[in-house]
């Protein structure tokens, strides 16, 4: 019987992923909850139009986005990255109740770029602390362990919608208060759960400096800045999930079952996104984000062929695959891509060049919607695929360091 050496056995996924892993799942939980239904309330109740929709999805994911620029390098600055992750939670959680209360959309807007802010401030530092905490032969599983962890949370939001819109008939404001409690167990489990090793006074960076300067630009290579290019076409060609709810609408669909939509994605993301991360790091992960962005195609053209639930179900299944396919892969592309010592930063920049064309994106699907109708803006998302597609057969290939440790 052959025995393998405990130095190629794969490490165990670490204590600080694990809890990173839990603070998504509750912050998910609260924020799903209330998005499922948000869609609805705003142009149903409050009469806002898609196209202003739109704009707001699109500002909002854009904000995320961008704060992440600073957030990250600052967090490369200060050598911690928990103070930061506790300020971006704990503003989103704050935020929650502004929902239920809202008595005009002016009040939602500001909430949703409240709580997405919050998003962007703990976004890279905490993407930058699971790089620092795993072992590089498991990097992959570690992201794709987080963001199933985070899926699981965004499926049962949804779910926890429904359920409550039965149970109080339908009354949106009231189940939007359901949303506050988890939000405030994300903030305990981050301050009690969550340890960052201590880091080599050597890799931190003595002074902060703004990605934004020349300087700190050329600290990366063209193998990052390409990774950033197949990330910032992907967003543009991806807009927001508030038009997959609007679409269930159209199909149909009575106001409590709405949500559903939104539980069918998350939990064919919740599934997908562990085992491609795994697998990912023995596979080449140019191949894996292409089968993503295939599933994607395949997603935009069941949502534009017909609006019958079936195909709605159909084509929310394939788009929850396609981001189990494409997020955790992006994440640990830049990862590999950029030096240890400045990995928020690169994380940041990466969300820059997507915020940039996120919101262009959900501006133009938006646009379309209204415009032209639901059909065309999905067959549109389907074309646009095609340039990343395209892009991931000239992307550098991963350091196949942890591939050949990991082989007995």
């Amino acid at each position: 019987m052959t025995i393998r050496s405990p130095s190629l056995s794969r490490p165990p996924i670490p204590r600080t992923v694990w809890a990173l892993g839990f603070v998504s799942l509750f912050m998910d939980l609260s924020s799903e909850l209330i998005h499922a239904l948000l869609p609805i309330f705003l142009v149903s109740t409050m009469g806002m139009s898609v196209v202003a929709l739109g704009a707001l999805e699109g500002a909002a994911e854009a904000a995320t986005m961008i704060v992440k620029v600073f957030s990250g390098p600052l967090s490369d600055w200060l050598g911690k990255r928990r103070g930061l992750l506790l300020v971006g939670y704990g503003l989103a959680a704050l935020t929650k109740p502004l929902f239920p209360l809202a008595m005009s959309s002016a009040t939602v807007v500001v909430a949703r770029m409240v709580d997405r802010i919050g998003k962007g401030i703990r976004g890279a530092p905490r993407d930058a602390l699971v790089a620092d905490v795993a072992p590089a032969t498991i990097r992959g599983a570690c992201y794709g362990l987080r963001q199933s962890m985070d899926t699981i949370g965004a499926v049962a939001g949804p779910l926890a919608a429904i359920a409550l819109m039965f149970a109080f008939a339908d009354h949106i404001r009231t189940v939007l208060w359901f949303a506050v409690i988890p939000a405030f167990v994300c903030v305990g489990v981050l301050l009690f759960g969550v340890r960052e090793p201590d880091r080599d006074p050597d890799t931190t960076p003595r002074r902060f400096k703004s990605p934004l300067q020349w300087s700190a630009v050329r600290e990366f290579t063209g193998r990052y800045w390409f990774v950033v290019a197949i990330g910032a076409t992907f967003t543009l060609a991806r807009f927001s999930e508030a038009f997959l709810v609007l679409r269930a609408q159209q199909a149909g669909f009575d106001l409590a079952w709405v949500p559903a939509v939104m539980a069918v994605m998350n939990i064919a993301y919740a599934l997908s996104a562990y085992p491609v991360g795994k697998l990912s790091d023995r596979a080449d992960r140019r191949v894996l984000l292409a089968i993503g962005l295939v599933l994607l195609i395949a997603a935009d053209l069941l949502l534009g062929y017909k609006t019958s639930p079936a195909f709605v179900y159909g084509g929310a299944a394939l788009w929850g695959l396609h981001m189990g396919f494409t997020q955790g892969i992006l994440a640990a592309m830049v990862a590999d891509a950029s030096p240890a010592a400045l990995r928020g930063t690169a994380f940041g920049l990466f969300n820059l060049a997507s915020g940039a064309a996120m919101l262009f994106s959900s501006l133009l699907a938006g646009w379309l919607w209204q415009s032209f109708g639901a059909p065309v803006t999905f067959w549109a998302s389907a074309a646009l695929v095609s340039a990343p597609l395209m892009m991931c057969a000239f992307a550098p290939r991963q350091s196949q360091t942890a591939i050949t440790q990991l082989r007995p």
